[in-house]
């Protein structure tokens, strides 16, 4: 019979990581969505609930979008990135990981508009965006993502 190898504590952490992306929670087994539920509290005023209204456009758009948590940030995706929420101190920003590519018809992008590839929506204190369009940039995102071109 061959000895069993044991596995090194590298290859332990690398298999509880997969294992948590897998079941959707991170290393502290927190799902992603509690990680953004958190975030949001923490970010407590008007930044808190300017993540919180674009996170709830974005799963209305498309409830088939999988949150995620990537790089510190809520990240939403569906065959591939779609956009991550980023906190600043003067606003909320919300970057279209393929922005450059996906039809704005509404001029929604506001941000990062010299790049080749992504675009962002800043939000500022007492700014508004358009519900329906930032849901129909939403679904084209979606779109772009699915065209795999």
């Amino acid at each position: 019979m061959a000895p069993v190898a044991k596995k090194t504590a590298k290859a332990k952490t690398t298999a509880k990581k997969a294992a948590s992306k897998a079941a959707g929670t991170s290393e502290s087994g927190k799902s992603a969505s509690q990680l953004i539920d958190a975030r949001i509290r923490e970010l407590n005023g008007w930044r808190g609930e300017t993540l919180s209204r674009m996170r709830e456009l974005i799963l209305e758009a498309d409830p088939e979008i999988v949150e995620e948590w990537k790089w510190s940030n809520p990240v939403w995706s569906r065959n591939g990135i779609i956009c991550t929420g980023e906190s600043y101190k003067s606003h909320v920003k919300l970057t279209f990981a393929r922005g450059a590519s996906v039809p704005d018809p509404s001029k929604l992008f506001n941000s990062s508009l010299e790049g080749n590839m992504r675009r962002a929506i800043d939000i500022k204190e007492g700014e508004q965006v358009d519900a329906r369009a930032f849901k129909t940039l939403i679904k084209a995102a979606v779109a772009r993502n699915s065209s795999k071109s």
